[in-house]
């Protein structure tokens, strides 16, 4: 009996949620069931200018192209132009000086292996429309209205 209560209550479940899968709000322009189309892919930014950051310690965007970047085990195209020898020359900024510290805060020769895949923290910008108006508030605006 009780496995025939719990077949039933598993079936009304899934009626209930099959009947409301129409009502959630979702992101994609249809119903949750439905496959939709998927948006055109949109523009990499490629205009070399550095962006504010919105939050203290946030990692910078990436401001130019990396599609045809080699970034594995043996090769980092982004040193190439932000490592420390070579920044100079390139006049790209430095990568920080914490990129070359192991866990335990100690200074390396070369950059840390943990810090050696860039794209795990720094992105590339799009040119895309915000699926959401943004709400964020960064930290110096609500300095300014604490103040008034």
């Amino acid at each position: 009996m009780k496995m025939v209560t719990k077949l039933a209550a598993i079936v009304l479940l899934g009626a209930a949620f099959a009947s409301a899968s129409d009502n959630f709000a979702t992101l994609r322009g249809g119903a949750i069931d439905n496959e939709a189309e998927p948006p055109r892919m949109t523009r990499v930014e490629n205009q070399d200018v550095k962006r504010k950051r919105a939050y203290p310690m946030q990692p910078p965007t990436i401001p130019h192209k990396t599609d045809d970047y080699q970034l594995n085990l043996n090769v980092n195209k982004c040193l190439s132009c932000h490592s420390r020898k070579q920044s100079q020359k390139s006049q790209a900024p430095m990568i920080s000086v914490t990129h070359y510290q192991d866990r335990d805060g100690n200074f390396l020769a070369d950059v840390s292996p943990r810090r050696y895949f860039c794209e795990q923290c720094h992105v590339v910008q799009t040119e895309s429309p915000p699926l959401l108006e943004n709400e964020f508030v960064d930290i110096d605006k609500l300095l300014r209205q604490d103040r008034n």
